[in-house]
């Protein structure tokens, strides 16, 4: 069985965690919630500006091995994505995950994490409208899709877009 990781901090999209979460395990993959919050409790938000569910963790960043999962997923949420895009810990399981060529799925603000990490630069790339000037100041092609996938990197604009990226993130898998 197939094992993919999601790695997010504080305040994050819930529907980017929770559905797409769900849709993986209905199709038979093993997950995994990975935090870099400094306690396994983590807070969703619905809509990014309303408090959602909290979830438990199952391991912290630091403690996190990549070559225990074959996929990374990094949800949204503006607050989630602003603070990982700074946090050493999440690039360098971002990075491995990356330069190891595994699927690397992002979806709305979170994105905005490749820009920090250099994964962006000469990707072609969607995201949460509002990052298009990011992006693309950070030398990525930017494209209003519900999915884009460009090498290992698969990215979705917004929790409308969840039944495609996770029929992206299977087909990547597959």
């Amino acid at each position: 069985m197939k094992t993919i990781a999601f790695l997010l901090h504080n305040n994050f999209e819930q529907a980017e965690y929770e559905e797409v979460n769900n849709q993986l395990k209905d199709k038979g993959y093993k997950t995994v919630l990975i935090t870099t919050n400094k306690d396994k409790e983590v807070q969703g938000m619905q809509q990014d500006v309303n408090k959602g569910d909290t979830f438990t963790a199952d391991i912290f960043a630091k403690d996190a091995n990549v070559a225990d999962y074959e996929a990374l997923v990094l949800p949204g949420g503006t607050v989630n994505a602003d603070t990982m895009r700074g946090n050493e810990e999440a690039h360098s399981i971002i990075n491995a995950i990356n330069n190891a060529g595994k699927p690397l799925a992002v979806i709305c603000h979170a994105p905005w994490v490749l820009i920090n990490t250099g994964i962006a630069k000469g990707k072609t790339l969607t995201a949460y409208h509002s990052l298009q000037t990011d992006l693309e100041n950070a030398g990525a092609n930017f494209v209003d899709k519900s999915v884009q996938v460009d090498g290992n990197l698969i990215t979705s604009r917004n929790p409308d877009d969840i039944n495609d990226f996770v029929a992206a993130i299977d087909k990547a898998l597959s």
